[in-house]
Formats: C-alpha cells, structure tokens, sequence
C-alpha cells in the first residue's frame, strides 16, 4: 500500500556524460519520449524479475498488475480509492522508472530535450550555438510534478498565464515568450499528478482537454503550440469520481486507465504496513501490532462508520505509535531500567487520540467511544484466540486465587509487574508463541499483562480501572 522514502538525491551528475549538444551525439544517445521510457524500464524490471515498484505491499497481485499494463500501454492513468489508500505514495514511486539522469537544454525551463526544442528561445539557442549547445543533466527525482486540486486552482496554476514582468520588459502581449509557464509545461519530459482531481472547478478541468489529448497547451487563446512529453496521472475518491458529476465527461474519456486502489485484503499485509510505516518510540510487540491491524479493519467494517468515508492506512500507522509513545512516557516516569515495551494497556490511548481520524454515520453520535472501545476489546479477543488458542494459562488463572490481585497500569514499571507475578507455569510457552522469546522484562511484561487481558475478555478474570490510570487484576 506504501512505499519507502526515497534515497538521498546525488549532488551532481556522473562526470562522464556529454556535455554539449556534439558530444551527446556522437555518444549514440536517442531522444525516447517519456512514455516509451517507462514502458522500456518497466520491461527490463519485469523480465529481470525485480520489484517494480519497490516497498509497495499487497497490491502485487490486483493493482500492480493493472497499473502495468496501463503503462505499458501508454496511458494516463488516474487511481480510484478512498483515503489512505497509498495513491500518492503509489503515484511518486513511478518516477523510479524513469531513467536516472536525462539530458536537458542547460537553462531550459522546460526541461526540452537538446535533439527537440520546445520554446521559440530554445530553438533559436539550438540554431545560433549548434553542437556547442550547452546541456545538462536532470535527474529523476526532479521529473516528477504533483499538485494537489483544490477548488481555488487556477489555469495559471496549472497551465500559465501572461507575466506582466515580461510585458514591462518591452514584449509585445502577443508574443508567446512572455508567458509564465505553469506546473505541467515545467514538468515536460516527466510525470505530473494531480491529487483528488473532482475537486478542481469545471472550468479548470477544461484545460487539461489539450494536455491529455493532443498534449500540447492553450493559454489566453495565444497561437502557442508545445508538444509536451509527459505522463499525466491523477487520484480520486471512487465517489466523487463516478457518481456525483463533479468531473466533465471529456476529461474523464481521455484517460486510457482507470485503476482502482483498495485497503489490505490479508491481516498480514495490514501488519506488514503497520510495521513499514509507523516511526515507532519504544518496541510495539508483534502481537500488538495484530491487534492494531484487526481493529482497523473492524472499524473499517463497522456498520456505525460511514463506508464512503474510509478509515485510512494513517489510523493503524498513527495507532502504533501512539501506544509506542505511551510505552515511552511510562519508562520515563515509572523508572523502568530497560528499554520500553508497549503492552496491552497502552491500547486504550488509541481510542481517545485517534478518534477524530473515523467518520460515523449519523445516528451513532454520542456512541463514538463505546463503539471503539467495544472493537479494541473485541480485537484482543481475536488475537488472543488466534495467537494462544489452546495455550495452556492455568498458570495465570491461578495467580489470583484466594482475593490476590495483580496491579499494572500507566506508570507500573516492567519490574514491578513481573514482581507480583512471580514464576508463573506456562510463561515461557507463552511468550514463545507471542513471538517474545528473545525475553526482557518489558517484554515478559508484555506477555503477561496481554494473558491477564484476554482472561479478563473470556470471563475468566475480573478487571478493575481506577480512576488514577491503574487496572487491577483479580478474581
């Protein structure tokens, strides 16, 4: 669903590459336009057997797969998806297909190719400078243009408009040279995307008719023609893309493929994300981390949450790290000498944190809180079933026997907590199949307040919350 950070950009190109417009051609080089670029570098991955689009998870077998053949087929392409979804993350990594460095017009604005210039100045430089040409190299990191649509975009924005700096300067109005060019020209030679695309005015969507059909631009009913090279993409939300008229049909029929996104379909892949993604503070135990993953899918699934809405990626991603910062806080306040682990009791900060990120339906206001305090319990439940099913937790059982109660809680220390358990039948067993194995106190602690928990849930074992943050586990 989302990809890595790219790596550090490199400061200049490599050293051998030509550097005029004579020695780019006698080095053999050939002008290959954008799209046959991609398709070229697509290819070599495919057949090589490497990952196309690095860092992506769970959509290899639907989305990649439909988002190949659109490239390959030379499309602009837009991607349909409710939020959180990877979309923009899935748009940006395209530009890893791209050649590393490309040669450009040294000054050009838009990135023109030295063997096809654009702009009249372009081609008057070309004429009057011939093989001594300067030309530089552009990498691909800075081929890739994006801009979010929001309703006060303007063609300017996008396409340009007439620069009053340049009228002063003596040009006459007509002259296309006094035209500052707008994000899309500048990104000629790249690819351009433009995010949740329904939100642009009507009127500004017209001005994409030219760029995607006969890809060149019109500005202010100037005779101006520049055959842009360049790949368009875009993301919508499925709604407002299909149903709700807030794009023209014109500009809806000139992209060659629609591709729809979707959430994780596995549990696993929901878990791979989490752990990608989230910049975690403190250790967030695998067990965890399934806890998380299967409450963000029953919220996703909850008949009290607007479906149209969507509960994005970024909920479980901002969940484990918010139950990473409560691990955090409690070694910082309660002492505890070894590093932090998270344990089940920091789960409960999801629910008043996240809250905000879930859209309910109408008639569930009020009912917020209980509606996730009731998935969360229900999601370490399921986790418990799934993770230690058949385990036997006598062991557990009976460390509260005879009015014995076990205290954890916010500010109760790793320590302190194993010192009230003691040695407990089974806690090896335990841990093993928690994936804690490698043990420390935090995350023996971890294991057994997540046993304790699940007891509490299959009502095996009372539970108490007192009003100063401590839980209270007894019989």
């Amino acid at each position: 669903m989302s990809i890595s950070p790219s790596p550090a950009l490199p400061l200049e190109p490599p050293a051998d590459l030509p550097r005029t417009l004579g020695a780019l051609r006698a080095s053999g080089h050939r002008h290959v336009p954008v799209k046959d670029e991609l398709r070229a570098n697509l290819l070599a991955r495919m057949r090589a057997g490497t990952d196309r689009f690095p860092g992506v998870v769970g959509y290899e077998d639907t989305v990649a797969p439909e988002l190949e053949r659109a490239l390959l087929a030379g499309h602009d392409v837009v991607l349909l998806g409710e939020r959180g979804q990877g979309k923009t993350r899935l748009l940006r990594s395209l530009v890893g297909l791209l050649d590393e460095w490309t040669p450009v017009i040294e000054g050009s604005e838009l990135n023109e190719h030295p063997y096809a210039p654009l702009t009249p100045a372009s081609r008057r430089r070309v004429l009057a400078e011939g093989d001594d040409l300067p030309v530089a190299w552009l990498h691909r990191s800075l081929r890739y243009g994006e801009k979010l649509a929001t309703p006060d975009t303007s063609v300017g924005d996008l396409i340009g408009d007439v620069d009053p700096v340049k009228v002063a300067e003596g040009r006459a109005l007509g002259d296309p040279e006094t035209i500052h060019f707008g994000l899309v020209p500048r990104t000629n030679r790249g690819v351009f995307a433009l995010n949740e695309l329904p939100d642009l005015a009507e009127r500004i969507q017209v001005s994409l008719l030219n760029v995607l059909e006969e890809r060149d631009i019109q500005v202010r009913g100037y005779q101006l023609r520049l055959p842009l090279d360049l790949l368009l993409v875009a993301s919508a939300n499925p709604e407002d893309y299909t149903n709700r008229g807030r794009i023209i049909t014109p500009l809806k029929d000139r992209f060659g493929a629609e591709v729809r996104t979707h959430y994780p379909l596995e549990l696993s892949v929901e878990v791979d994300l989490v752990r990608q993604e989230a910049a975690t503070v403190a250790e967030v135990p695998e067990h965890l981390l399934e806890v998380i993953a299967r409450f963000t899918r029953a919220v996703r699934e909850s008949p009290a949450v607007d479906p149209a809405s969507g509960v994005s990626a970024r909920f479980s991603i901002a969940a484990a790290e918010t139950v990473s910062a409560a691990a955090l806080r409690r070694h910082a306040l309660s002492g505890e000498r070894h590093d932090p682990v998270a344990r089940v009791g920091d789960l409960h900060t999801v629910v008043s944190v996240l809250g905000g990120k879930v859209e309910f339906e109408q008639g569930e206001e009020g009912r917020e809180v209980e509606v996730l305090e009731h998935l969360l319990r229900t999601a370490i439940a399921e986790t418990y079933r799934a993770l230690l099913g058949g385990a036997e937790l006598s062991g557990f059982s009976e460390l509260v026997t005879e009015g014995r109660t076990i205290e954890t809680g916010d500010l109760v220390p790793a320590e302190r907590l194993l010192e009230q358990v003691g040695t407990v039948a089974g806690l090896a067993q335990v841990l093993d199949r928690l994936g804690l194995s490698d043990v420390t106190p935090g995350r023996a602690a971890a294991g057994v307040e997540f046993v304790l928990e699940a007891l509490h849930l299959t009502r095996r074992l009372d539970k108490l919350v007192l009003d100063d943050g401590r839980t209270v586990y007894g019989s």
